[in-house]
């Protein structure tokens, strides 16, 4: 009966935001669905339009509020009916959103993620604005039945909820409450579930993967983890992503090594590494611990694909520490980074350190530590002309050209394999010879399938 009610009315969603708000968007249109409503690709021809907003830092909340600002003005101009945000901004602000855009009908936080569906039909019958936040720092939440976003083949797989570290310029333990793990059990069935759907990757996500089992007191819960998913016929690469450095230990190290479907990537935020820096981030690591990791991974998993993470203008950060953390790059030879500039973001302890960096100098730094590691990324892709990889297709176009990736490239953060006169249907794996490069994806031709 309740289907048939609402089987008429469409629910315009835009997802925004890390991985972690992937999964949470997903599961979001999967009890949508299931309620009956119907999804339309035409969200401002929509009844109702949810928005699932990112908080982290200052761009994040600039493309929510801009979302945000579409669809009120849809609202206004009589094309939507009811405007509902969610996700970590609406955890972050609550109802201080209702004076940020004028027109918002509802704040969900993250604590009542599942009952989506209930607040959709109970704000197309209200005259009221409605603000529902949850409890997100007690929840672990069931990420089974979700409605992908991601290409068919391959998915996130999110182990965690929350965050314990106090890095001094990060919010989200303040929006997502504290480190939770997921029993191992629910997430081997998730993972039985989405193989059985079609995906061959999955790629692990949480705040800190390599926190996993911790707060249970459970030992090495994370390599026990990655072992058994192993096991489950049918997936073929697993790929660990947000390890946080301090906490990569030998076992995990032996693991990644010895794995068959393990593939020899790990996604490690580091920051910086300036001690001074590090220290006033809230940071465990040290200049010295941090190199003999990137060392032992070397040594220890020759063919390994490091990424990281860094941030520059952090508060007091002298010419003499960026050149610090610059000659570090160049030293460590990332396959993949990614550079930030700091963000001051209200709430955080580093917003309140004196002598802020001009925005200014932090896009310069921006810029010259993204061509150093320039260099460096199409230095490591001309190597590569003339070897063999293994591509996982991700997609193709009727003249017969394909995308895929190696696995040294992540999706939708890291590089691509161009492929030419691509035969094999996406989420196949194909041998592949790199014959060229462009920037900084790599152009192969397919061997065989």
């Amino acid at each position: 009966m309740v289907r048939e009610k609402y089987e008429s009315v469409t629910v315009g969603f835009i997802a925004l935001g890390c991985p972690k708000n992937v999964v949470d968007s997903e599961k979001m249109l999967a009890l949508i669905v299931q309620a009956g409503y119907v999804i339309t690709a035409e969200p401002e021809n929509a009844d109702v339009v949810v928005i699932n907003t990112c908080g982290f830092i200052a761009p994040a909340i600039a493309e929510a509020l801009e979302a945000i600002e579409h669809a009120v003005v849809w609202k206004a101009g009589g094309t939507v009916k009811k405007v509902i945000v969610a996700g970590c901004l609406s955890e972050r602000l609550g109802r201080e959103l209702f004076d940020r855009a004028d027109g918002i009908d509802a704040i969900v936080g993250l604590g009542q993620r599942d009952a989506i569906a209930r607040i959709i039909r109970k704000t197309l019958t209200s005259r009221e604005r409605a603000v529902y936040l949850g409890h997100p720092r007690q929840t672990i939440r069931d990420d089974r039945a979700r409605l992908l976003i991601t290409p068919s083949h391959w998915a996130y797989l999110r182990i965690s909820e929350g965050c314990n570290h106090p890095c001094s310029f990060c919010t989200i333990p303040a929006i997502r409450g504290r480190f939770r793990s997921k029993p191992q059990q629910l997430i081997l069935a998730e993972a039985a579930e989405l193989v059985s759907a079609g995906v061959v990757e999955l790629n692990i996500i949480a705040q800190d993967t390599t926190h996993y089992g911790r707060d249970l007191k459970i030992k090495n819960a994370l390599p026990t983890l990655l072992k058994e998913l192993e096991r489950i016929t049918g997936l073929v690469w697993v790929r660990l992503m947000y390890a946080y450095p301090a906490r990569i230990d030998e076992k995990l190290i032996e693991t990644i090594a010895a794995g068959e479907k393990i593939v020899p990537y790990i996604d490690m935020p580091i920051q910086h590494i300036n001690d001074k820096i590090l220290k006033d981030m809230r940071r465990p690591d040290t200049k010295e611990r941090i190199c003999f990791l990137i060392e032992k991974l070397r040594s220890a998993i020759p063919d390994i694909a490091l990424r990281t993470t860094l941030i520059v203008g952090f508060p007091q950060e002298t010419d003499q520490q960026f050149a610090e953390l610059v000659e570090f790059v160049k030293w460590a030879e990332f396959d993949a980074l990614g550079c930030f500039k700091f963000y001051p973001e209200s709430g955080t302890p580093a917003a309140q350190m004196p002598n802020q960096i001009p925005d200014r100098i932090k896009r310069q730094r921006v810029k010259e530590l993204m061509l150093t590691q320039q260099k460096i990324a199409f230095a490591k892709n001309k190597k590569r002309i003339g070897s063999t990889l293994t591509c996982l297709i991700d997609s193709t176009d009727a003249e017969g050209a394909g995308q895929g990736r190696f696995y040294g490239q992540a999706a939708d953060i890291d590089s691509v394999c161009i492929i030419e006169n691509c035969s094999t249907s996406p989420g196949q794996f194909v041998q592949s010879k790199v014959t060229g490069t462009k920037d900084y994806d790599l152009i192969v031709e397919q061997i065989s399938s």
